[in-house]
């Protein structure tokens, strides 16, 4: 699936009203209300709006949509939103969804704490040394302070690997990882797979919006005998530099 999207159009912002008032009902008819961090609500239903334009249902945008037509993606389980895992298990359990929009009352009063917390006291990681650096690069599931960590140390010429974001361009221009090297967007992966596939020399982390779409990825590279690294929580857990366009 190979459609490009133009967020300007007024296709794609008739899509997007639409998708705003779904996620209104959603929340009336279920209790929930949204994110505290407007950034995660707006990207979750840009999402959903693109996955609406493409594919004609609003799937999950954080996991990769499987099927190459109507037929294989009918017959594969893909979250259609609000999902299953997320009312029955994700929202009761953790109070939010794994995509981040849906949010108990709860859980939004405690992210608001959380997040005015962090703002007034933050703790960067310490730096790298080389063998340290070394290592890390090799671990498989990473997190944010690990991968700003890494970022430093390449930086300063102590590691090589290539930082991949595998949303979509869309996202990518909201904001994205200062030192990302490329986007390759999942909506694409089929096409860009093969040439993938043939940098087995290189040292790579992926990341994505919750890491979910990035850790499908991996799997499949990883089975292929790839070294591949997987930021965990995704770009919405990081406290470092993001780049807007």
């Amino acid at each position: 699936m190979s459609k490009n999207i133009d967020i300007n159009s007024d296709e794609f912002q008739a899509e997007l009203e639409k998708t705003w008032k779904f996620v209104d009902k959603v929340n009336n008819q279920f209790g929930f209300v949204q994110n505290p961090d407007e950034e995660v609500n707006e990207g979750v239903a840009m999402g959903l709006a693109r996955n609406r334009l493409i594919y004609g249902k609003r799937y999950c945008p954080c996991f990769i949509v499987q099927g190459e037509t109507p037929e294989e993606r009918k017959k594969a389980d893909n979250r259609v939103c609000p999902c299953k895992p997320a009312l029955e298990k994700e929202i009761p359990e953790d109070g939010v969804c794994h995509c981040g929009i849906f949010c108990t009352p709860e859980y939004a009063d405690k992210k608001k704490l959380e997040n005015s917390a962090e703002e007034t006291s933050h703790l960067h990681s310490r730096g790298l040394t080389k063998e340290e650096a070394e290592l890390l690069v090799n671990k498989e599931q990473l997190d944010g302070d690990e991968i700003e960590a890494l970022l430093e140390a390449r930086e300063l010429g102590m590691v090589d690997f290539k930082l991949i974001d595998v949303r979509e361009p869309m996202e990518w221009q909201m904001g994205h990882i200062k030192g990302a090297d490329e986007l390759l967007p999942t909506t694409k992966f089929y096409d860009w797979l093969p040439e993938m596939l043939k940098r087995k020399d290189e040292n790579i982390i992926l990341y994505c919006h919750t890491g979910s779409r990035s850790y499908q990825v991996q799997q499949i590279l990883k089975r292929e005998g790839q070294n591949v690294g997987n930021f965990a929580y995704g770009i919405i857990s990081y406290s470092g530099e993001i780049v807007r366009d």
